[in-house]
C-alpha cells in the first residue's frame, strides 16, 4: 500500500519536519526526534490496589518507588478502566475503552463494534505518533490486546506489538503467565523456543535484562536518539508467585490480620493527604466476593494460611520495583535519568478473584458461568510454604484485595471505586521550569489521558493519518496544564461500563448502576448516587434524595454510551458466548510435530476444552524407550502421556490434585496408543489408554479441565515449561522423548458438551449472501 500523505504535523512542541514521501510501508518514516527530547518509560502493574505502593499508604518495601513520587507528581484522582484490556487499550490509543475496541478483555468476539478486541485501523497509538516523531519504541512485558483466536503462530499478526508501532517486544502476548515457567514468551513476531528453563529463571527477572538490553542496543548504535519503554508487568497478577528470599522478607508482616492492616493503610492516607479528613472506611464491599469475615473469627490455620498469601502479593510488588531501580540504575549510568519521563500506574484495582478464602487452585475459579459441580475443588490443599513457588498456582483472599483497594469499596472488575481508582505516579527531573514543583494532584483523570499527555511532553504530534484513514481523536486530555499549575481542572465527566455494569462520574458526582439493566432498558430505580466531594468512598447512597440528579446522570450516561459504541450491553451472556465463524479451523482434527514449542494456550484449547477428545500416537520403541509422548497444561492443571520404565503413564493434574495410572510394560517396536478422554455427568473427563486396540490403563473419573487451564498449551515429545507431573519432573525434567520415534500425533476433538454456551455465528457467510 502507498503510504498516505502526512505531511504538515503541527507537533504540541512545535512543527514536526515534513515526512518524505517513499512508498512502503504505510506508516510515515520517521523524523529525527528533536534535540533533548526525553525517553518516556512507562511501568504497568497488574491488578495492583490503590494502597499498595508507600506514596499511598501501603507498607510493601518499595523505596524506588517512593523516590519517583517524592520527586514527581502523584495522582489521587486518577481513575481507569476496570479490567486490563481495555485499560491498556485506553493507555496506548488515548480513546475510551469501548472506543479503542476492548468493552471487555481479549477474550470475548461476539461482533459487536465496542468488543471487537482489536484496536481499531483508524486509531494510532502511543508507539506509532512516537516513532513517527523519531523515537524508538521498545515493549516488554503483557500485551493483552489481541483477541486471543489471533495468538497462534498462523494468525494474522495485524494487532501484534511490531504492527501496533512497537520496534522491539519480548514478552506474554496473553492476560497472565507464571514467573518460573512461562506457558509462551514471544519475541517480535515469533514464539520463543525454550526447550527447558533454568531452576533461577524468573519472569520479573527476565523482562527486566530484556529492557535494558533494547536500551543498550540502542545506544550502541545511536547516542541520541530518546526511546519509549513500555513495561507491563506480568507480576502481581494471579497465578501470584514470587521468589524465596523475597518473600521471607516479609515473614510474620502479616500476622496481624486485614482488618488491622487495612486501618493502618487508611491512617497513613489521611496522615499523607491522600484521601480527605472526612474520608470514612466503607463497612462492606457491595458487588464484591461476599461478606469478608473479621481477622478475629479466623482459625490459628486460616491465619497462617492466608498470611503467607499476603505474603506473596507483597514481594510480587517489591520485585516490581526492584527492576524499576534496576531500569533506574541503568538509566543513570547512561546520564540520561533526568530526561526521562517515568509512569508508574495500574491497569485497573485489586482483585477478588481468589475468593474469600484465596485459592491454591487459581485455574479452578475460572469457570465462565457454568454450573459449580458437586464436590469441585476451588483450592486444592498444598503445604503453606510451598505457596509463591513454581509448584502452587495462588491468589490472595479477597480480605487482602480490600487491603490493597483501601480506603475505597469494591475490586477488579466492578464500577466501585475499588475496581477503578488506581494509583498513578509521573516523574521527570529535567521537566522545563514551567512545570509546577513535585507533589499531589487531586485532580480526576483517566486512563486515556496518558497518550496524549506523553505526546505532549515529547513535543510529539499524534498521528493525523493511518492506513490511509484520518485517525480517530483522542477522548482523553493531556495532564500537563496539572504538572505546570496544581489548581489547573481536571476531567469534569467520565463513562464507565462493563458486562452490564454502568456509572458516570460527573462534577463530583457518581451515579452506578451496578447490575445489568432488565431487558436493556435502563431504569432510574438501578442507579445509586454519591457525591465523592463530600463522600470520596461511597458510603452513602443518595439516589432516594435527589432523583431528578439520578435521572439527568443515567441519561447522560445513556448519551456517552451511544457516542463511545457500547451497545449493546452484557446484559444476557451474549459479549461471552457470540463467536465468529473463523474460530471453527482451529477445532478441527490436527496433527503436531514432535519436539516443536507448543500448540498456543487457546489454540490447544480448542481440541480439548468441554468436549470428548482422543489423541493418537504412533510409536515406534526400541530399546529403552522413555519420555513424555504428549503433555498439556501445568502445575494449574493439565494432562500427560509418557513412557516410564518400558510402560506408558498417564499422569492427570487436577488443579493441583495428582491422578496416576500405569499400563503394562510395552515391548519394543511399533505401537498404536489411543488415549482417549470422554465426558461423564457433572463436568468430569474419565480417561481409558489403548494399546494396539487393547485396554491398557484407565482413570475413572477426574474433573474437566475448564476456562483458562489447561494454561501451557500442547507439546509434543516433551513437557514444556511448568510440568505437569512435578514428581516425574524431579526424576527426569522435560524428559524428552528418546530410544525410540514418535511418528505420529494426531488431537481427534468430539462432540462439545450440553455445557458449553457458544453460539457460533456465520458472519462471512451471511456478508457474502449480502453481496450478492
Amino acid at each position: 500500500m502507498q503510504r498516505p500523505d502526512v505531511r504538515g504535523y503541527e507537533g504540541f512542541g512545535g512543527a514536526v519536519e515534513e515526512l518524505a514521501s517513499a512508498s512502503t510501508p504505510w506508516y510515515p518514516e520517521p523524523v529525527r526526534a528533536a534535540t533533548g527530547a526525553p525517553n518516556i518509560v512507562v511501568i504497568l502493574v497488574d491488578d495492583l490496589g490503590f494502597s499498595d505502593l508507600a506514596p499511598f499508604g501501603g507498607e510493601i518495601d518499595t523505596p524506588h518507588i517512593d523516590s519517583l513520587a517524592q520527586h514527581g507528581w502523584t495522582f489521587t484522582g486518577y481513575r481507569t478502566a476496570p479490567l486490563c484490556s481495555p485499560a491498556r487499550a485506553s493507555l496506548l490509543t488515548g480513546l475510551n475503552p469501548h472506543r479503542a475496541g476492548f468493552g471487555l478483555v481479549a477474550h470475548v468476539d461476539p461482533g459487536y463494534p465496542g468488543y471487537t478486541c482489536q484496536l481499531p485501523e483508524d486509531s494510532a497509538t502511543l508507539p506509532e505518533s512516537l516513532r513517527a516523531g523519531g523515537y524508538a519504541t521498545f515493549m516488554v512485558g503483557k500485551w493483552h490486546l489481541t483477541v486471543e483466536s489471533r495468538m497462534h503462530d498462523g494468525a494474522d499478526k495485524s494487532s501484534w506489538p511490531l504492527q501496533r508501532g512497537f520496534d522491539r517486544y519480548y514478552g506474554c502476548m496473553d492476560g497472565f503467565t507464571t514467573q518460573y515457567h512461562p506457558h509462551r514468551l514471544v519475541r517480535d513476531n515469533s514464539v520463543v523456543d525454550v526447550p527447558e528453563f533454568a531452576d533461577d529463571y524468573f519472569l520479573t527477572d527476565d523482562l527486566t535484562e530484556q529492557a535494558i538490553a533494547m536500551i543498550d542496543e540502542l545506544r550502541v548504535n545511536d547516542a541520541e536518539k530518546p526511546f519509549l519503554l513500555y513495561f507491563a508487568h506480568t507480576a502481581v497478577h494471579g497465578p501470584v508467585q514470587a521468589k524465596p528470599t523475597d518473600i521471607e522478607k516479609y515473614r510474620g508482616r502479616y500476622e496481624a490480620g486485614w482488618d488491622a492492616l487495612r486501618a493502618e493503610r487508611f491512617a497513613r492516607q489521611r496522615q499523607l493527604g491522600i484521601v480527605p479528613e472526612g474520608a470514612v472506611l466503607p463497612d462492606d464491599d457491595r458487588a464484591g466476593a461476599g461478606r469478608i469475615p473479621s481477622w478475629d473469627d479466623l482459625d490459628l490455620s486460616e491465619r497462617e494460611l492466608f498470611a503467607r498469601h499476603m505474603e506473596v502479593y507483597a514481594a510480587s510488588v517489591d520485585e516490581v520495583d526492584q527492576s524499576l531501580g534496576r531500569l533506574v540504575a541503568r538509566l543513570e549510568e547512561l546520564g540520561e535519568l533526568d530526561n526521562t519521563i517515568i509512569v508508574v500506574a495500574s491497569d485497573n484495582g485489586g482483585t477478588a478473584e481468589g475468593g474469600l478464602g484465596g485459592t491454591r487452585s487459581y485455574f479452578s475459579q475460572f469457570l465462565a458461568g457454568l454450573p459449580m459441580p458437586e464436590g469441585w475443588v476451588r483450592d486444592v490443599p498444598r503445604p503453606v510454604d510451598l505457596i509463591g513457588g513454581p509448584r502452587v498456582h495462588g491468589h490472595y483472599p479477597a480480605g487482602w484485595a480490600r487491603v490493597s483497594n483501601t480506603p475505597f469499596r469494591s475490586f477488579k472488575g466492578s464500577l466501585y471505586e475499588g475496581g477503578v481508582h488506581a494509583p498513578l505516579i509521573v516523574s521527570w527531573p529535567a521537566a522545563p521550569e514551567e512545570f509546577g514543583p513535585a507533589g499531589k494532584r487531586h485532580q480526576d483523570a483517566f486512563v486515556s489521558d496518558l497518550a496524549p499527555t506523553l505526546l505532549e511532553l515529547a513535543g510529539v504530534a499524534p498521528l493525523a493519518q493511518r492506513a490511509g484513514l484520518p485517525t480517530l481523536g483522542f477522548d482523553g486530555a493531556s495532564l500537563a496544564p496539572m504538572l505546570r499549575d496544581a489548581a489547573a481542572p481536571g476531567r469534569e465527566r467520565q463513562y464507565f461500563e462493563v458486562a452490564g455494569s454502568r456509572a458516570l462520574v460527573d462534577d463530583g458526582w457518581k451515579a452506578i448502576a451496578p447490575v445489568p439493566p432488565t431487558a436493556g432498558v435502563a431504569d432510574p430505580d438501578e442507579w445509586e448516587l454519591y457525591h465523592l466531594a463530600e463522600d470520596p468512598t461511597e458510603t452513602r447512597d443518595l439516589s432516594a434524595d435527589q432523583p431528578q440528579r439520578v435521572a439527568r446522570l443515567a441519561e447522560c450516561w445513556r448519551e456517552e454510551a451511544w457516542r463511545n459504541t457500547v451497545f449493546p450491553l452484557a446484559d444476557d451472556g451474549s459479549l461471552f458466548s457470540n463467536r465468529p465463524e473463523t474460530e471453527l479451523p482451529l477445532a478441527e482434527p490436527v496433527t503436531l510435530v514432535p519436539f516443536r514449542p507448543p500448540l498456543e494456550r487457546f489454540r490447544a484449547a480448542q481440541l480439548t476444552v468441554l468436549k470428548s477428545f482422543a489423541v493418537e500416537a504412533s510409536l515406534v520403541l526400541g530399546e529403552g524407550a522413555a519420555g513424555v509422548v504428549v503433555a498439556h497444561g501445568d502445575q494449574g492443571g493439565g494432562y500427560l502421556l509418557a513412557i516410564e520404565d518400558g510402560a506408558p503413564l498417564i499422569s492427570f493434574n487436577a488443579y493441583g490434585e495428582m491422578h496416576r495410572v500405569r499400563g503394562e510394560v510395552l515391548e519394543p517396536g511399533a505401537r498404536e496408543l489411543v488415549l482417549r478422554v470422554d465426558e461423564l455427568e457433572g463436568l468430569r473427563w474419565r480417561l481409558r489408554l489403548e494399546v494396539d486396540g487393547v485396554l491398557s490403563a484407565e482413570i475413572p473419573e477426574v474433573p474437566m479441565l475448564l476456562g483458562m487451564a489447561p494454561f501451557t498449551g500442547i507439546s509434543a515429545g516433551y513437557d514444556y515449561g511448568g510440568p505437569v507431573d512435578w514428581e516425574l519432573h524431579e526424576r527426569h525434567r522435560t524428559f524428552r522423548f528418546c530410544g525410540g520415534d514418535i511418528a505420529r500425533l494426531r488431537y481427534l476433538p468430539g462432540a462439545r458438551s450440553r455445557h458449553d454456551r457458544t453460539v457460533i455465528h456465520a458472519i462471512g457467510a451471511a456478508a457474502a449472501a449480502v453481496a450478492e
